[in-house]
């Protein structure tokens, strides 16, 4: 509305209202008098309302009445621009929020204005003469469907009001015909030529420029991708190649300027606001990109940006300084997340970002957050909002994301719930209606696919790895055991030489680095750090859309299940538990239930359901809470649901704790896979039994750890036992407590059998230690092996030294062989042993 042009001369005394009541009857804002309108209604809402206020009132113009005030809130500190032009709806302007969406032309703040000026002397007679200034106006309508009007001034040259009313309806409140927006421009210049001012309101030239940027766009990509999202061009729009239906909705967002993307999880709509800001960056001239998105994802977007584009992105965190040093930076994409949106808004402003990336957009669900205001403060020409759950519970729900996208799109929040929401006799919401309105009035600005659609285009198994923040206690766990490990590496790397505690001692504490990943529950049974179950949750709610969407979960630890059932059970969610404990007669039930029951949506398993389980019928998701570091016993997880029967695309989303021993063995896995499924995941304990593979071992230690520090660690004394043996809380029962299954047991006490001396075969070739280990540790597991299937109480993973022939049904017992080398050395040690005898 007003310029600065308007705000000069002398300003009023500020100074609180006083409140007046009305004779009037008080309005309900629940319930609507039977002789209102609904529009009636809140307007008279709203005057009610403004005119019982406190507010503070400055003038800021020189007339008493027809001018531009500033309305302050002295409670909340608000402070809005109030521009009086007359006394009926749509005449006036306000800055505020509910001005700009409610559709009625008014607000508490103007009515509250209007109140004021109305009590003062000679008030009302000029409210009622209505405005009449020398100069002309072209301003924005805010009442009904946002319009450019024309308003006349008393010195308006008869010409120009001729050539007014060429390109304003004079027959419709002189509205500005859609079709000549473009000529605006021209006809404000030709008022300038004639020497008659026209103030045009910074508010009505951005509504032509949003209405003619529109046109803008639709040509230019229709001109450089006439084919649409088939357009050969499209393919190389990334790094990465995007399916068909991607790069559809790369080229929606881009046609759309703000759009809202609610496919379903798992269709890749990171990828698609990827493409869209490389749209937006090759046609439209976008350099300054801003990713908001949860504290842990922050990352895992910057290794988006870097897999399928080559622009740079920065990840915004730290204490104020740096961040404010961060935004100072020249990269072309920087990342935040929602908690430090409210205290950067200065830094974010003076950034002026080109397009705004929302990630997780249910999180601003409710509008009167602290994170919802403050993202609806950030003015950007493009923005790209991605949620799988537009909708949960709540029409309300879309109405705070959608408002973000296009504030004007869904009409005012009164109308719309008015329409259709159903209510009982007490006012209370029972129901919705007339949804298909809702979905047609969003068809421009959101994209909405389930993989049923696209399935066509869909490869057979999607993989996507989830990096999650760690809590300051999981960090503080994890870090204590890593520095213990760099310790250890450090002596190993001077000496070449461990010791059978230190080999014990290395296995606990990188165990115990694994479970402070998941939380630390694992590791004192009492605290519940860790963002992990949470996220999930999150996952299951996008999921659980689906009526008949059912997930998998693996976890190595019993306790991490323990943590998603606490989360489960208070969501109402039905599920079961699938772990080495259960006995062999009850695990087919589980099975059935969860084929079965409809409202059985969660198989949790340790990997005791690796293997010989049937899911694929049920479940069309995995979820691997942790990674087993042996790449096999992933694959068997994951074969239960990716299995030769599955009809539809199989997601695989592994949950990874950011900077810890789970991400930095990411990058080392791929060349480690045989020798850290032998250490870590209960494996053939032969690998430790020889120099050349423990200084193999170590090395790797040492990659997966790097994060931890080890380098830089202070060696520590040599000591004979594992921490837990020494401070609270022990852990030497099986990881994941007494349910916990046996691959389970192996991790923990996978290095105690380790000889003592193997660690210096390497530096003393032709000296085994203890030559008869290999044997030992041979006869032990078949001990134990032996045990377990008499007692029906088996571990994990069905005995591997047992084999069933399927002609016969005998059972057989299949014994692994040692290496050469342990032979030679242990035949070695025999041929002694008998010669002494003979002696």
């Amino acid at each position: 509305m007003p310029t600065a042009k308007d705000a000069s001369g002398r300003a009023s005394a500020r100074k609180p209202a006083t409140r007046k009541t009305s004779a009037e009857p008080r309005l309900s804002r629940q319930r609507r008098p039977e002789a209102l309108s609904v529009e009636e209604w809140q307007t008279q809402l709203r005057r009610q309302f403004g005119r019982e206020q406190t507010f503070l009132l400055e003038n800021l113009g020189n007339d008493p009445v027809f001018s531009e005030f500033a309305v302050t809130n002295p409670a909340s500190g608000g402070r809005y621009r109030v521009a009086i032009r007359g006394a009926h709806p749509g005449e006036s302007y306000c800055s505020c929020p509910d001005f700009a969406t409610n559709d009625l032309g008014t607000c508490k703040h103007i009515e509250f204005t209007l109140g004021r000026l109305a009590a003062k002397r000679g008030g009302n007679a000029a409210l009622k003469r209505g405005f009449q200034p020398s100069y002309s106006e072209i301003f924005l309508d805010y009442a009904g469907q946002r319009s450019v009007r024309w308003r006349s001034g008393l010195d308006c040259p008869r010409r120009l009001q001729k050539q007014a009313a060429t390109l304003f309806e004079p027959a419709n409140g002189w509205r500005l015909a859609l079709q000549r927006y473009a000529d605006l421009e021209t006809f404000v210049a030709a008022a300038a030529r004639l020497g008659h001012e026209v103030r045009c309101y910074d508010d009505a030239l951005a509504f032509v420029a949003e209405i003619r940027d529109a046109k803008a766009r639709q040509f230019v990509l229709a001109d450089a991708y006439p084919r649409g999202a088939d357009t050969p061009q499209l393919a190389n729009l990334l790094k990465v190649p995007l399916y068909p239906y991607q790069i559809q909705g790369a080229l929606f967002a881009a046609r759309a300027g703000r759009a809202l993307i609610g496919d379903e999880m798992g269709l890749g709509k990171t990828i698609q606001a990827i493409g869209a800001v490389e749209l937006f960056a090759r046609h439209f001239g976008a350099e300054r990109i801003l990713v908001v998105c949860p504290t842990s994802l922050k990352h895992q977007w910057q290794r988006e940006f870097s897999r399928f584009t080559d622009r740079s992105s920065e990840v915004i965190g730290g204490l104020r300084p740096a961040r404010q040093a961060m935004y100072r930076n020249d990269s072309f994409c920087k990342i935040a997340n929602y908690e430090t949106l409210a205290r950067d808004m200065d830094l974010i402003q003076a950034w002026a970002p080109d397009v705004v990336i929302v990630d997780e957009a249910q999180r601003i669900k409710n509008w009167n957050t602290a994170a919802a205001r403050a993202l609806k403060r950030i003015a950007s020409p493009y923005a790209v909002v991605l949620t799988g759950t537009p909708l949960e519970n709540r029409l309300e729900e879309l109405i705070s994301i959608v408002q973000f996208v296009d504030q004007h799109r869904l009409g005012p929040t009164w109308r719309l719930l008015h329409e259709h929401q159903q209510r009982d006799d007490h006012g209370r919401v029972i129901g919705y209606k007339a949804l298909d309105k809702v979905g047609a009035a969003l068809s421009e600005i959101m994209l909405r696919r389930r993989k049923t659609e696209v399935l066509e285009q869909l490869p057979p198994r999607v993989d996507n790895t989830l990096f999650v923040a760690m809590t300051p206690l999981q960090r503080t766990l994890h870090d204590e055991n890593g520095d213990i490990v760099a310790r250890i590496v450090k002596r190993w790397r001077r000496t070449g030489y461990l010791s059978e505690a230190d080999q014990r001692r290395l296995t606990c504490c990188l165990q115990n680095m694994r479970m402070a990943c998941n939380s630390s529950y694992l590791l004192d049974r009492e605290t519940d750090d860790g963002a992990k179950a949470d996220e999930l949750v999150t996952l299951m709610e996008d999921l659980f859309e689906q009526p008949d969407a059912k997930v998998v979960v693996f976890s190595q630890w019993v306790r991490t299940l323990e943590l998603v059932i606490r989360r489960l059970d208070a969501r109402g969610w039905g599920h079961v538990l699938f772990h080495g404990g259960v006995p062999g007669d009850k695990r087919g039930a589980l099975v059935d239930r969860f084929h079965n029951d409809p409202d059985c949506r969660v198989f949790l398993s340790t990997d005791a359901g690796g293997v010989g389980l049937n899911l694929q019928h049920a479940a069309a998701t995995v979820v691997n809470m942790d990674l087993p570091w042996n790449p096999a016993v992933l694959e068997q997880r994951i074969g239960r649901v990716h299995r030769l029967g599955q009809t539809r695309g199989v997601q695989v989303v592994n949950f990874v704790a950011q900077g810890t021993i789970e991400e930095g063995m990411l990058s080392v896995l791929a060349f480690k896979k045989s020798l850290f499924g032998g250490v870590l995941d209960g494996g053939e304990s032969e690998i430790f039994l020889h120099g050349t593979r423990l200084s193999k071992f170590m090395e790797s230690v040492e990659q997966v750890t790097a994060a931890v520090g080890e380098a830089e660690a202070p060696e520590e004394p040599p000591t004979s036992a594992c921490p837990q043996d020494q401070e609270a809380p022990r852990r030497q029962e099986p990881a994941g407590g007494p349910h916990a299954s046996g691959a389970e047991e192996n991790d923990v006490l996978l290095l105690s059998a380790a000889p003592q001396a193997a660690a210096g075969a390497e530096h003393a070739p032709g000296a085994l230690a203890n030559p008869w280990a290999p044997l030992l540790d041979a006869g032990l597991k078949l001990v134990e092996s032996l045990a377990a299937n008499q007692s029906g109480t088996a571990g994990t993973q069905t005995p591997t030294w047992l084999e069933t022939d399927r002609q016969s049904g005998k059972t057989y017992l299949k014994i692994p062989i040692p290496e050469p080398e342990a032979v030679q050395h242990l035949a070695n040690a025999l041929q002694g042993l008998l010669a002494g005898l003979r002696r």
